[in-house]
C-alpha cells in the first residue's frame, strides 16, 4: 500500500466526538470545577487532556496542553487539574464567565467534553458609589454568560431580604428597577438601627435556584434625612462612660491634695529639738532655754 493510502486511512480514522454539554454557575471571588467526563484514571499525569476556552466565539484559547497549564496564560496562576482531569478555577472574575472544551485524546480519536460557565457578580453602580459616604447605593446583579446563550428571561433574577422575602416595586428602604436582560437593580437606602442583608438569586422557568450571591451595604454616619433625631430619654453608653471617666480624676486629684495637706500638718517646727530617750519624748526649745549661771 502507497505512503499516500496509509495518510489516507490515518486521517479517516481521526475522529472526534461531542459529548454533552453542561451548564456551571458560580459566584465572583469563589471556585469552579468544571468536569472533564470521564477521563482515564490509568493516567493520573493527564497527559491526554486539552482545555480550551472560549468567550466569545472569535477565538478559543489554549489554556491546558498534554495535562499542564500553559505559562503563557494569563489565569495560568488560577488554573490547575484536579486527579480526574477537571479544571480548577479559582478567584472567579466575570472574564472567566464562557465556553470551556475538555479534549480527550487516544490515539487517533479524541472526544469533547464542554462546559458552559456563568458568574454571578454584586456590585454597586456607579462603580465609586460607597454605602459609607452616600445615603443610599444602587446595587447591580449581573450574570455573565458566554455570547452564544441566550439572554436571561424576565423575572430570572430577582431580589430578596434577610427575611427571604422577594422585592418588588419600592418599599421600606429600597427600591426596584426591574431586570434588563442579564442585569437587576436595586436602590437601597440607609436604615435606623441596623444594615440589611440583599440576596440576588437567578432562578429557572421552574422557580428553582441556580445560583444566588448576598451582598450587605455598610452605612455610616449620623446624618440621615429621612431619620428622626436622636432620643434625648435614651443616652448613649459612650456618654456615661465619659461622664464617669471625669468623676473619677477629680476624684483623684481631691484624694491627692488631701494627702498633702495631712502631711504638712504633722511635720515639726523647724526650731524643734525631738529627743528620744528609751520609751520617753521630749522637745526642746533653744530660745526658751535659760542661760548658765557662772558661780565664782
Amino acid at each position: 500500500m502507497s505512503l499516500l493510502g496509509l495518510i489516507f486511512i490515518s486521517v479517516l480514522q481521526f475522529e472526534g466526538v461531542s459529548g454533552e454539554i453542561k451548564n456551571l454557575y458560580s459566584r465572583a471571588g469563589h471556585y469552579a470545577i468544571l468536569s472533564c467526563g470521564r477521563a482515564s484514571s490509568s493516567d493520573p499525569t493527564c497527559s491526554h487532556v486539552d482545555w480550551f476556552f472560549d468567550r466569545d466565539q472569535t477565538q478559543s484559547i489554549s489554556e491546558v496542553s498534554e495535562g499542564k497549564v500553559k505559562l503563557d496564560s494569563v489565569r495560568a496562576v488560577r488554573l490547575s487539574l484536579d486527579t480526574s482531569c477537571s479544571l480548577i478555577i479559582k478567584n472567579i472574575t466575570a472574564e472567566d464567565a464562557g465556553f470551556y472544551t475538555c479534549r480527550q485524546r487516544e490515539y487517533f480519536n479524541y472526544t469533547d467534553i464542554s462546559t458552559y460557565l456563568s458568574v454571578l457578580t454584586i456590585s454597586p453602580s456607579p462603580p465609586d458609589a460607597d454605602p459609607k459616604r452616600d445615603a443610599e447605593v444602587t446595587l447591580e446583579c449581573s450574570l455573565f454568560r458566554h455570547t452564544h446563550s441566550h439572554h436571561c428571561p424576565q423575572i430570572s433574577i430577582r431580589w430578596m431580604d434577610e427575611t427571604r422575602t422577594v422585592l418588588l416595586g419600592e418599599g421600606e428602604g429600597y427600591k426596584f428597577h426591574g431586570q434588563k436582560n442579564c442585569v437587576s437593580s436595586l436602590t437601597v437606602k440607609r436604615q435606623s438601627g441596623h444594615n440589611r442583608r440583599y440576596t440576588c438569586q437567578l432562578v429557572d422557568k421552574k422557580n428553582n435556584v441556580e445560583i444566588e450571591a448576598e451582598y450587605t451595604p455598610v452605612f455610616t454616619g449620623d446624618h440621615q434625612s429621612d431619620t428622626p433625631g436622636p432620643d434625648s430619654t435614651n443616652v448613649p453608653l459612650s456618654s456615661i462612660m465619659s461622664t464617669l471617666r471625669v468623676a473619677g480624676l477629680i476624684l483623684m486629684i481631691v484624694i491627692t491634695v488631701l494627702v498633702i495637706r495631712g502631711t504638712r500638718s504633722r511635720k515639726p517646727s523647724d526650731d524643734e529639738n525631738v529627743c528620744v530617750d528609751g520609751d520617753e519624748v521630749s522637745y526642746e526649745n533653744d530660745e526658751a532655754r535659760p542661760a548658765a549661771t557662772r558661780l565664782d
